[in-house]
């Protein structure tokens, strides 16, 4: 049995944070206490910033000419790189709404969470090449909901614009049932 770990790290302008693994139920509900350890940079334009990190590694077997592998997966946030900008948001509403729009990333990353266990556990890999396989498909799905998270900061203004961020906010409800119904889906195979 091979094991191999991938650590994918993504850095977000605003604050995001939760530890899950694949047997989550819902996304971590985020406060700035828990998750914002780290000194603020000072030099950054941004009222915040969130470190996290998406990691799976699995163990493979073959069995018939088939590979079949036992996936890990899970996101983490770096606490101690994780900052806010306590002196920013200092107003009630500010704080409320910054750390709404930071709950989005943590949303978008449950979601890459689902959708990369589903993605990865569910295809038939080559016996000679299932370990650049798997990898090739990790890196796609990581760039897709990278360029999903800079998406989402650059049309709500790193939620500064109200009307673009409640357009997101319905975004990730429906990407989140979309997910769930796949992998319910997969489930029940």
């Amino acid at each position: 049995m091979k094991k191999l770990l991938i650590p994918i790290i993504f850095l977000l302008a605003l604050p995001l944070t939760f530890g899950f693994r694949q047997d989550y139920t819902e996304p971590v509900q985020i406060n700035w206490e828990t998750y914002y350890k780290a000194k603020a940079d000072d030099n950054s334009p941004f009222f915040a910033l969130t470190a996290m990190r998406w990691q799976y590694s699995y163990e493979s077997s073959v069995y018939r000419n088939r590979v079949i592998i036992k996936l890990k997966n899970e996101v983490t946030i770096d606490k101690n790189r994780s900052w806010v900008k306590w002196d920013k948001i200092k107003n009630p509403q500010v704080s409320a709404d910054l750390l709404h729009h930071e709950q989005g990333h943590v949303n978008i990353q449950y979601i890459l969470l689902s959708e990369a266990e589903r993605v990865l556990k569910n295809r038939n890999y080559s016996v000679k090449n299932y370990k650049a396989q798997i990898s090739q498909l990790a890196n796609e799905v990581s760039s897709y909901f990278d360029t999903m998270q800079r998406n989402y900061d650059e049309e709500t203004e790193h939620g500064s614009n109200h009307k673009m961020q409640a357009r997101w906010d319905q975004i990730i409800r429906d990407k989140t049932e979309e997910s769930r119904a796949a992998s319910l889906a997969e489930a029940g195979k």
